[in-house]
């Protein structure tokens, strides 16, 4: 583990720190070159763009730009550590924005005294860019703080800690019910956390045909019911009439355990508890509710999840988010709505039925990968992913009438190369 710590403490600092740089698009050789780029030449698209602001798209990267903006509340699972110290996950994400769908992105890390402090400071850089990635913002704020900002700007704001991850997870418990012989409609699930993830898991979850009176969520005092007059407005949402109370009264019948709260909170008792074929995505990170060698141990006949890249069907948001992003852009999307994130949900769980290709078996060094228990959803150096994802989202969002542009002519993308 020491080693790996010099490691990614290398990887970070050489051959020049950090994980991102700005490179040039056009010719700056000559002083022809350099009269077009800047002065006199720069005027002619201010003008244009003056005069029409859509041609900002025509003629600056706006189109093709995605800022990454975060205020350090909630960085991975490390909490409260300040804006400075989130700049190397921001730079990450903006790494896998361009490795994965061709996108140019910027991190921002905002110092602010308030919720309504960085909403004000985001909106008014929002027209430098095509669209906003949010990342790593404590909950409750963090819902606040993207509705208004949806509100208030005219491209997709988009808060990746809650619907990227929804995304992934939706796409892998529809293909895991279908493995295991059961109805979304008829499922019922216990969610172990309240926070950002899971309230955005659950919703697009009923989105996709769950029942929300088959949804207990538990946070630190227990089951979310009714009778509790100490939920905020996002709680509240999911409150069921019940008689359940604990972690122990839920998991009894239960067909899917999704945990977004802390290592090793789901007991081998509780796992036996559930109904017969379970669905367990421990989703927390670096340690799951529980271990997959504990919980195979305890039940042969579940499917099991993580959201770690060592063990089968991670909850990736890397399957998801540049993808997103990459259609609304191509259409020109002034949001990233419900029917756009379900059509994602839906591509990632289709492809994973696919027969995975020569790329991703050498990738992961296996002679074969295919649909079922130990492969509900696709390995992120799938390739297909970019012209599967990008389209459904595109064609969702044209469907939707959110699209300012229609199709791009050249989709599906097949690779990066087509941007």
């Amino acid at each position: 583990m020491s080693d790996f710590k010099q490691d990614a403490l290398d990887y970070h600092q050489f051959p020049k720190p950090g994980k991102i740089s700005v490179e040039l698009s056009t010719p700056a050789q000559t002083s022809r070159d350099l009269s077009l780029a800047y002065s006199p030449g720069v005027a002619e698209p201010v003008k244009a763009i003056a005069e029409d602001p859509e041609n900002a798209y025509k003629y600056t990267a706006k189109g093709n730009l995605v800022a990454v903006i975060t205020d350090g509340t909630a960085i991975l699972g490390l909490g409260n550590l300040g804006p400075l110290a989130s700049k190397p996950v921001m730079e990450g994400k903006s790494l896998l924005f361009k490795r994965f769908a061709g996108i140019d992105s910027i991190d921002i890390e905002v110092e602010s005294e308030s919720p309504q402090a960085f909403i004000d400071t985001v909106r008014r850089i929002a027209n430098t860019f095509g669209g906003i990635n949010l990342e790593d913002i404590k909950a409750p704020e963090c819902f606040e703080i993207e509705r208004v900002l949806k509100e208030q700007c005219n491209i997709p704001v988009f808060h990746d800690d809650q619907h990227g991850t929804a995304i992934v997870t939706v796409a892998g418990v529809l293909n895991a019910l279908e493995i295991q012989g059961k109805k979304i409609e008829d499922a019922s699930m216990v969610v172990l956390g309240a926070g950002a993830a899971a309230i955005s898991c659950s919703k697009l979850l009923i989105s996709a045909g769950m029942q929300p009176q088959n949804i207990f969520m538990l946070d630190r005092k227990g089951v979310i019911h009714t009778g509790r007059d100490d939920l905020n407005q996002y709680k509240a949402m999911f409150a069921v009439d019940t008689d359940k109370r604990t972690l122990e009264d839920a998991m009894d019948g239960a067909d899917i355990f999704l945990g977004l709260s802390g290592p090793d909170l789901l007991a081998p008792e509780l796992l036996k508890k559930m109904a017969p074929n379970p669905i367990v995505f421990a989703c927390s990170n670096p340690d799951p509710e529980i271990s997959p060698e504990l919980a195979m141990a305890t039940r042969d006949d579940l499917i099991m999840s993580t959201g770690r890249s060592d063990y089968p069907n991670q909850v990736n948001n890397v399957l998801g988010f540049p993808f997103i992003f990459r259609g609304a852009l191509d259409v020109r999307s002034t949001a990233i709505n419900e029917e756009m994130k379900l059509a994602a949900a839906h591509a990632i769980a289709d492809l994973a039925k696919e027969p995975v290709t020569q790329e991703v078996l050498t990738a992961y060094g296996v002679d074969s990968m295919e649909f079922g228990k130990d492969y509900i959803i696709p390995k992120a150096t799938d390739s297909r992913l970019l012209g599967i994802v990008s389209n459904a989202v595109a064609q969702a969002a044209v469907d939707t009438g959110v699209a300012s542009l229609p199709m791009p002519a050249n989709y599906p993308l097949k690779s990066i190369s087509d941007i």
